[in-house]
């Protein structure tokens, strides 16, 4: 499919848990190939009660400027500068929608984090995943009616923020990433980082219904908008 619209996990989508392996230690890379160094992938912004069109909108871009669909590749063919300074870097995203969920895949300087609770106005549900792979953890916030509820670093679990900081606890429980006590990590031998990184984000993935295709970050095509500063958005 090339317009971005995709079924759920098992069907066309691949879930999150595979989020876990962009930008992994040691790699660089995303898990379709390509390198998150070059292509400056911010994050993923998920969405639930509003429209791709109305998710950019709300992340900063002018809804009348979307480009002709392009891939993941292609946005590295984009004239983006990520850092300017004095002034604001480039942010680019490509929009689309999956499981019943928008997303936006960030490139850039993007918006996602500072304007999260501006997305989730109106009664819309919001999920941000930041890789960080500069400086770790990953993180991941979730949002709903213009607050953060909760936030948390992938391997950091214990500790937590928003206003409802203990709300994915049965979650991360379930998923056996915490104790019953929320706070002590499980022990589980000498399991890799990245899989306790998966059944985090399997955890959140399983609650809200999350699903991403991999190949939003290889050669599924979807619309690009700018939503900070001023990239060029046509092809080079």
């Amino acid at each position: 499919m090339t317009d971005g619209t995709h079924g759920g996990a098992g069907q066309d989508g691949d879930g999150i848990q595979w989020l876990a392996e962009i930008g992994g230690p040691g790699t660089g890379r995303c898990p379709t190939g390509g390198a998150d160094t070059d292509g400056e992938l911010g994050g993923v912004v998920f969405a639930r009660g509003i429209t791709p069109e109305e998710l950019a909108r709300r992340m900063g871009a002018d809804p009348a400027t979307a480009t002709e669909p392009i891939s993941d590749a292609e946005i590295r063919d984009l004239d983006i500068e990520v850092y300017r300074p004095g002034d604001d870097g480039d942010g680019v995203i490509r929009v689309g929608s999956c499981a019943g969920w928008s997303f936006a895949i960030e490139y850039g300087d993007s918006t996602g984090g500072e304007l999260i609770t501006e997305i989730a106005r109106d009664g819309a549900e919001v999920v941000h995943f930041r890789p960080m792979p500069e400086q770790r953890p990953a993180l991941l916030d979730y949002a709903r009616d213009g607050a953060v509820l909760c936030g948390f670093g992938l391997g950091e679990e214990r500790w937590r923020w928003g206003q409802e900081p203990d709300l994915l606890v049965p979650d991360l429980v379930a998923a056996r990433v915490l104790e019953a006590d929320g706070v002590t990590s499980c022990d589980l031998g000498r399991e890799a980082g990245g899989a306790a990184r998966r059944r985090a984000l399997g955890a959140v993935e399983r609650r809200f219904g999350l699903s991403l295709p991999r190949a939003a970050l290889g050669g599924l095509r979807l619309p690009a908008y700018a939503v900070r500063g001023t990239p060029g958005m046509a092809l080079r």
